[in-house]
């Protein structure tokens, strides 16, 4: 296992998660529209396209004990922008086959901003086949409280095309009233009394990270032999029964209404579906950190855009953004504004995870999401 880490170093390693590719997409496309150019004016409406579960609501926020506008209604009263949020992110790869299409024609989806993830191979291919627009970094002067672990990841190594939103941890979640507490990946996989109630991700990086570890591989760091021992593994929990489904941010529907009884789950979710029946943990034998980022795709606004980014880079909002998500901030200071809104807010090993929990942590080998035989076999044991 590695040695304890702490936060900062957390997030660095969430920074490092993929490398740049030059190859095309491999996934066919449909859908989009909008032009392929952005105006120079801040525009009186902003397109955001982000997974769910993911932002500040009054829900969350009464449930901390803060009783303020979300950092949403704050955006639009502030600058008069607003805000069409979406939670149409279900997963990386499901995102990209949606917005490929008309990207590669040079053309806009309708959107400001997308949020992609660092340990999926997409982001690179956002950046490096030219999809998104650079950041219009003079409309962002709370870019420096951007955290130094996140300054140079090496996808974009200036962030000139992107902007952390948030990092997270991949663990295991549970429906006490369906099980026991399950708290590794061989349980998961073997424990008969969860067959046909399990959910893995469709994300190869997520869900293979937690299978390399438990195999007792290193995900950082892996071979043609680790990676076969760990699709191996996924193959065989599929052909028994055992695992009901690969999904997306959609697995959270199916365990909150009783489809599964436990999944792979991000670290967040469980919090903010405020089910008391649910619960989550790293696994024993350790969990992947990942972070998303914000990018501006062809067609959107690079001005309202970064507008949005700056909003959000102010210590007092990403505090309480953090308080309302339940995941895990890049921005400077959001500690002690997060303490100020709600005293109890050190305590959510979710939003600021202990030493413990940080000790558990891995990243991905860049090298395995990007390897175009590993990417096939992962479609081919979801039976694409």
């Amino acid at each position: 296992m590695n040695p304890r880490m702490t936060r900062d170093q957390l997030l660095r390693r969430g920074a490092a998660g993929i490398t740049l590719l030059s190859v095309p997409g491999l996934l066919a496309a449909c859908g989009g529209g909008g032009g392929s150019q952005s105006s120079s004016k801040v525009n009186d409406v902003l397109n955001f396209s982000n997974w769910p579960y993911y932002m500040d609501t009054p829900q969350t926020l009464a449930k901390a004990g803060v009783h303020k506008p979300t950092t949403l209604q704050q955006f639009e009263k502030k600058t008069g922008i607003k805000v069409n949020y979406y939670e149409d992110v279900n997963s990386n790869p499901e995102y990209f086959a949606k917005v490929q299409g008309p990207l590669s024609h040079g053309k806009g989806i309708g959107r400001d901003i997308i949020v992609s993830t660092d340990n999926d191979r997409f982001l690179g291919e956002y950046i490096s086949n030219h999809w998104a627009q650079k950041l219009d970094k003079s409309l962002i002067p709370n870019i420096a409280n951007l955290i130094p672990a996140q300054q140079h990841p090496p996808f974009d190594p200036n962030r000139d095309y992107s902007l952390p939103w948030a990092s997270g941890m991949d663990g295991i979640g549970w429906d006490e009233k369906l099980t026991d507490p399950v708290t590794s990946v061989k349980q998961l996989f073997e424990d008969p009394k969860l067959k046909g109630k399990v959910g893995v991700w469709n994300s190869m990086g997520d869900t293979l990270g937690l299978v390399m570890l438990e195999n007792g591989d290193d995900p950082s760091h892996v071979t043609d032999s680790s990676f076969n021992r760990a699709i191996a593994r996924v193959q065989k929990a599929k052909n028994s029964g055992q695992i009901r489904s690969f999904y997306g941010n959609d697995y959270a529907t199916h365990l909150s209404t009783g489809d599964l009884a436990a999944t792979m789950a991000w670290s967040g979710d469980i919090a903010n579906l405020a089910d008391p029946k649910l619960h989550w943990a790293v696994p024993e034998q350790g969990g992947i950190i990942w972070t998303d980022n914000m990018i501006i795709p062809l067609g959107g606004s690079v001005p309202t855009a970064s507008t949005y980014m700056n909003f959000m880079y102010e210590p007092k909002i990403s505090a309480q953004w953090a308080v309302g998500a339940n995941y895990i901030s890049s921005v400077t200071g959001v500690k002690p504004g997060a303490e100020k809104l709600d005293p109890k807010a050190a305590e959510n090993t979710l939003t600021f995870p202990t030493a413990k929990t940080l000790s558990q942590m891995h990243q991905n080998d860049p090298a395995m999401l990007n390897n175009s035989d590993y990417n096939k076999k992962w479609l081919a044991v979801q039976g694409q």
